[in-house]
């Protein structure tokens, strides 16, 4: 980048949403303001920021407007900062400014999911930039990374931790016995959860951030919806009985498998060993495992949500359009929708948990899956069994032939 020509450009911005991460992103902007300009040539300042409240007293209360228009007619706003959260009135709003011609950057995952496909066409008719590195990952560069450092890369495969709250509640469940919900009425009076947790316990927000990293992989639309995904209510702390005994651990992951022109993704949970990258991220920590065909595997491990560590994102990807202000950057995926394959061919190996510890009950196991471990605790009318990798398809037709299975985890 040749910034030294512009050294003292000036460069409006607008913020919509003046919460936890717009106001975070005026606080990086602040803060960093000297280490910014230095390294684009160009001093962003903000000049408006939409919210419906008015915040007297603060250093922002004359920049505070409460119309869209004052944004999208102004012609000094070269770039915005959707920092509303859902998707609506953020899509229309964001609409609004791709139209007029001005850089967008957004954390705002239910937006990308939803109409990423819309908005990036818009963004390169108008040759303006649609950016959502703080998406995926909040401060973990992993958007950037893929467009950039992976450019030349075949994508294989992308397995990730991507939600700090069910990674906080499954930590606690692993280290310290917690039940489920004991682990989340603790992340909730932390302020990890929200009051209605059921976006990050089911696994919907681990789904829409998966399907943005298999569109950014395949460059082609990923319908979250057609992700298989199951969240983490039904695991308990007898499960993580069983995964200490077996040496492993239980973690919530989103992945996609890409083979040729076959893509299988699913969000589950997935009992894992001290072998796999992905063990040791604990807490509210997030980690990505990426595979390339030239690469091989590589890991981006960080702050998955936070204030700063999110607005830092978002703030990357304002340098970034304020550098290429002029250009539109090649990113994203096209309208292609992407097919994806039934979970019914994806192979794993499998936990399931058996009532009832009777030596008939496990030698029925043992004839069904001949290559399981049998798992044993102590004062437990039950008993679990670790099966060898198959296709999902042939496990569900063995798991038929077994009664009372009252607990299934995949492994990898």
């Amino acid at each position: 980048m040749n910034t030294e020509a512009k050294e003292n450009e000036k460069i409006a911005a607008a913020v919509m949403g003046y919460g936890t991460i717009g106001s975070g992103v005026v606080e990086v902007l602040e803060e960093n303001r000297d280490i910014i300009a230095k390294k684009t040539g160009k001093e962003i300042e903000v000049k408006y920021i939409l919210d419906l409240r008015e915040f007297p007293g603060t250093p922002v209360e004359n920049k505070i407007v409460h119309d869209i228009a004052a944004i999208t007619g102004d012609p000094e706003v070269k770039i915005v900062v959707e920092a509303m959260g859902g998707v609506h009135p953020a899509y229309e709003f964001t609409r609004a400014c791709l139209m007029a011609g001005k850089h967008v950057a957004t954390s705002n995952k239910a937006l990308v999911a939803a109409c990423g496909t819309e908005l990036l066409q818009i963004a390169r008719k108008k040759q303006v930039n649609f950016l959502f590195e703080a998406s995926t990952g909040g401060g973990i560069p992993v958007i950037r990374t893929m467009y950039r450092s992976l450019a030349g890369e075949k994508i294989e495969e992308i397995t990730g931790i991507l939600n700090g709250t069910t990674n906080y509640i499954l930590t606690k469940m692993d280290r310290c016995g917690q039940t489920f919900e004991s682990a989340l009425k603790e992340a909730q009076d932390l302020g990890y959860a929200e009051r209605n947790p059921e976006a990050d316990v089911e696994g919907h927000d681990t789904c829409r951030k998966i399907a943005i990293l298999t569109a950014m992989a395949t460059g082609k639309e990923v319908n979250y919806e057609d992700i298989p995904t199951e969240g983490i209510t039904k695991i308990t702390d007898v499960d993580f009985k069983y995964a200490e005994k077996l040496g492993r651990s239980v973690k919530l992951f989103g992945s996609s498998r890409i083979e040729g022109d076959k893509v299988t993704a699913f969000v589950a949970p997935v009992m894992v060993g001290p072998e796999h990258p992905l063990y040791a991220v604990n807490d509210v920590y997030n980690g990505i495992v990426i595979k390339g065909n030239m690469l091989g595997t590589s890991m981006y491990f960080g702050s998955g949500a936070g204030k700063l560590p999110t607005a830092s994102a978002v703030v990357a990807d304002m340098m970034e359009a304020a550098v290429y202000s002029e250009e539109n950057i090649p990113l994203g995926w096209t309208e292609e929708r992407l097919e994806i394959e039934p979970l019914e061919n994806a192979s794993f190996r499998y936990f399931l948990r058996i009532s009832g510890n009777t030596q008939s009950g496990k030698e029925r196991v043992r004839e069904v899956f001949p290559d399981g471990e049998i798992v044993e605790l102590s004062g437990y009318s039950e008993f679990g069994v670790l099966t060898s990798k198959m296709k999902e398809a042939e496990f569900n037709e063995k798991k038929a032939a077994i009664s009372d299975v009252i607990g299934l985890i995949r492994a990898e």
